[in-house]
């Protein structure tokens, strides 16, 4: 694995946490749980930039059980370049219309802070749609500052900064097939 940069900014090797091959039998274990309560058509709304590679990854698994949701894209932005959440989540862009009345599954790379999905799911919520759901690859409860939880998560981790598939720091590293922490 690529050397990563550490929390003090110079360069570290970053530590192995889930494995390409672990993280493929979760997420087609999260894609059973959620074909059978979702039915097979719904929503699928990625939070970018970090969920593509996941959101990607479960929408293949979801095809398999013969779903086939509308993939939709959303950004947000709360970190940058750094390793710890600014507090203020943006909207980047356009927010996908024609929500109103449907079934959608928010996904997103980490549950940290709480704070960008809990702006998702109110902005799909405003939006009208007939229900929600939320699906994350990692779940950090330690840092829990919005009063919101996962529906489906794929692993709970320690407070550690996570890079690789799909995850960043500053906006290196998504590349990695496996999932690391920086540490430091």
């Amino acid at each position: 694995m690529a050397a990563a940069p550490n929390r003090s900014g110079g360069e570290a090797p970053p530590t192995a946490l889930f494995a390409a091959a672990d993280i493929s039998r979760r997420v087609d274990s999260l894609a059973a749980g959620i074909s059978n309560a979702m039915g097979p058509d719904f929503v699928l709304l990625c939070v970018l930039n970090g969920a593509f590679i996941f959101t990607a990854d479960l929408a293949r698994a979801l095809a398999a059980r013969g779903c086939r949701p509308r993939i939709e894209f959303a950004s947000f932005k709360s970190y940058g370049s750094s390793t710890e959440s600014s507090g203020r989540v943006r909207l980047i862009g356009e927010f996908p219309g024609n929500l109103a009345g449907e079934r959608v599954l928010l996904v997103d790379d980490i549950l940290d802070t709480g704070r960008t999905l809990l702006t998702a799911r109110m902005m799909v919520e405003d939006a009208g749609a007939e229900k929600v759901s939320t699906c994350v690859l990692l779940d950090k409860p330690a840092r829990r500052a919005a009063p919101v939880e996962a529906d489906y998560v794929g692993f709970s981790i320690d407070d550690v900064f996570v890079v690789g598939y799909g995850i960043d720091y500053a906006e290196k590293f998504r590349y990695l097939p496996d999932l690391a922490h920086i540490s430091g």
